[in-house]
């Protein structure tokens, strides 16, 4: 890795950001935990285990359909927490704030993350506020940290071949819904951030089903990267359908303008779970049956053969999906 400066793909949730914690990071708090490279931590304590997360959100705009930077702070780190299969009990919700940020924008994010936060029972314990010099920060960064009590292990060490591929739902929604507003594309379609605490769907499907095996939500660097970890050191590969991918017309189209796949796009309201094949019908039900997983899909299996991860096309061909040195959309969350 070129080490001379930091570029924007070090941040970007691809092959850059990847090589930045591996080579650069990690050997500075190398430890059993931190090693594993998951979404919360698993700290063993006396009386059961518990989830520990830490996430900075930078998304610009800060405000965009379906969402602000206060709600997409509390639902990234609850999130975070129930990919772990873990029940998010308390956050901590810190701020950089620029000089000159106005107080009614600085108002309406709070009430937004606190009305999140509630909704989603969970409580914000604890926090810190620091103001910079105009121009030395981009109005607003949110950092929060959450704990949570780990109810189910979840991790790519149970994946197993034969197991089944399932998506909560629609696939580019925020990166595509954030990137309109943005650079002012103008296009009219009614898609919104898919910005929401997954924790109650992810509880629907563990209290009903024990074949979940893996959960990631894919944020950046959207389902591909999640998938490429999934596989990453393993003898085994992971082969999607297209066919099966649910993604809204709108989001395809608009994915075509801006010459991006939406395969490769940030989300904040789904996840991707790895499923025991004998469960993967019964848990994609369940999903269905939430608001949050309505448009839940099965979009493919682990396999033994070819390792590495693999879209089956509508038309029968077979092509890899690799993970990129650096995503095409920054700041979106």
């Amino acid at each position: 890795m070129k080490r001379d400066k930091i570029s924007l793909g070090h941040g970007s949730g691809g092959l850059l950001m990847s090589q930045l914690i591996k080579e650069v990071i990690l050997k500075h708090f190398d430890n059993k935990i931190l090693e594993r490279l998951e979404d919360a931590a698993e700290l063993p304590t006396a009386k059961g285990k518990l989830a520990f997360t830490t996430d900075s959100y930078v998304v610009d705009p800060i405000f965009f359909p379906g969402g602000d930077i206060g709600k997409l702070a509390i639902c990234g780190t609850i999130n975070d927490l129930a990919m772990k299969g873990a029940i998010p009990k308390f956050l901590s919700f810190s701020l950089i704030v620029e000089e000159g940020f106005a107080f009614r924008d600085l108002e309406k994010i709070l009430k937004s993350a606190s009305r999140t936060a509630k909704k989603a029972h969970v409580d914000v314990v604890c926090g810190d506020t620091k103001v910079v010099e105009r121009g030395k920060a981009d109005k607003i960064f949110i950092t929060t940290s959450g704990v949570g009590i780990i109810r189910q292990n979840l991790g790519k060490g149970k994946i197993r071949i034969g197991d089944r591929v399932m998506v909560s739902g629609t696939i580019g929604d925020h990166g595509i819904a954030v990137m309109n507003e943005r650079l002012n594309l103008g296009l009219q379609f009614d898609v919104k951030s898919d910005v929401a605490p997954l924790h109650p769907l992810v509880k629907n499907i563990l209290d009903a089903s024990t074949g979940v095996h893996f959960m990631r939500d894919p944020t950046r660097g959207g389902v591909v990267s999640v998938l490429n970890e999934a596989v990453e050191g393993a003898e085994y590969g992971i082969v999607i359908e297209e066919g099966s991918l649910p993604i809204k017309r709108q989001v395809r189209g608009a994915s075509e303008i801006l010459g991006l796949d939406p395969l490769y796009i940030a989300n904040e309201g789904k996840f991707i779970a790895v499923i025991a094949r004998k469960n993967a019908t019964k848990t994609l039900r369940i999903a269905k049956s939430h608001p949050l997983g309505k448009n839940a899909a099965l979009i493919g299996d682990v396999v033994r053969e070819p390792k590495g991860v693999w879209l089956k096309t509508k038309i029968g061909g077979v092509h890899p999906l690799l993970q990129l040195e650096a995503e095409g959309l920054p700041r979106i969350c």
